[in-house]
């Protein structure tokens, strides 16, 4: 490419900075404030209206953006008893086609927001925005459409870019094989995949994820009682199920280690991407693990920032992320649990 067909790359990202600064940020402010949890974190989703309501939000402001992109089309799809999707289908040049993927749902409320923070109550503060959903995965459809406006204000050709926004991968996508089925035809057979829905190292270089842990997510209930008794009347007759549990997991985690002991779940990690792990735990260094909230004392799991990099891309690892059957202290009294 000559130096006269190349991009004006510094145009482009000014053009983006305007738009997102100017409607896209508005945007997602408003669709912080809509509690459009997940179908897994809210049964009643469809009756509570705030996916419909989040859907709404996205393709008013969609249709908008799309007067600029002659022969653009949206639709928002609906199969019975499954959460909608928004397909943009945008006209381009060749016949290669990029799928831009995302999704609108959203993670629970959760606990540990710093004062003045909260999951619905969008706040920004210097160049960031906090709360719920807008960096999970509510950017999606403004980054691709802001991408593809950027290139047509520049008279720069693309292809045909197809963008699939769909509303329940924070429960594992179920809905999706579905649509994908449901959409074939109008997805036709993309050249290129791009999924807006992963993570970068820093904001000096051009990432690309090349792998994931897959998820196998369960629900695991030891019952002892069918109701509460006096621990200081059942304590030595009575199982613990606390106990039974831990021991339960043992069976699949090393307490002392944390390794994944069910040689099923482990993947052979190419020499390749080990040799990638190591240059990418190089280029990002302490942050690898110093992006998290550590309290103070507590270490990583390993010293070795490569190895850190494999073990949350390609090694397997228990989390438990919820528990039931355990009272607050405040409300525990002296009694036996049933279940945990």
């Amino acid at each position: 490419m000559t130096d006269s067909a190349r991009p004006d790359i510094a145009g482009l990202a000014s053009f983006i900075g305007r738009l997102w600064d100017a409607e896209v940020v508005p945007t997602l402010v408003d669709y912080i404030k809509i509690p459009n949890k997940s179908p897994a974190f809210d049964a009643d989703w469809a009756v509570h209206g705030h996916m419909d309501k989040a859907v709404e939000l996205f393709v008013a402001w969609a249709q908008r953006k799309l007067e600029a992109l002659k022969g653009a089309t949206l639709e928002v799809v609906r199969l019975e008893g499954r959460t909608p999707v928004i397909l943009i289908d945008v006209p381009g040049q060749g016949s290669d086609c990029v799928l831009l993927y995302g999704h609108l749902d959203k993670q629970p409320e959760m606990t540990g927001w710093s004062e003045g923070l909260g999951p619905w109550v969008p706040v920004i503060r210097g160049d960031k925005l906090y709360g719920r959903g807008g960096a999970d995965d509510g950017y999606a459809m403004f980054g691709a459409l802001s991408a593809i406006l950027a290139l047509r204000e520049a008279g720069v050709p693309h292809a045909r870019c197809v963008i699939l926004i769909e509303a329940c991968e924070e429960s594992g996508s179920p809905d999706l094989p579905f649509y994908v089925d449901a959409l074939g035809k109008k997805l036709g057979d993309p050249s290129l995949v791009v999924c807006l829905d992963s993570g970068c190292g820093d904001y000096e270089r051009m990432w690309l994820t090349t792998s994931l842990r897959g998820l196998m997510a369960g629900s695991l209930t030891v019952r002892v009682l069918t109701e509460g008794v006096h621990s200081g009347d059942a304590s030595g007759i009575v199982p613990s199920s606390f106990r039974i549990l831990r021991r339960l997991i043992d069976r699949i985690e090393d307490p002392d280690t944390g390794a994944v002991l069910v040689d099923a779940l482990h993947a052979q990690i190419p020499a390749q991407r080990r040799e990638q792990a190591r240059k990418a735990a190089a280029v990002i260094g302490d942050q690898v693990y110093a992006k998290f909230p550590f309290v103070e004392g507590m270490r990583p799991m390993a010293d070795d920032l490569g190895e850190l990099v494999l073990n949350r891309t390609w090694r397997p690892t228990v989390s438990l992320i919820g528990v039931d059957g355990v009272p607050a202290m405040g409300s525990a009294g002296n009694v036996l649990r049933p279940f945990t």
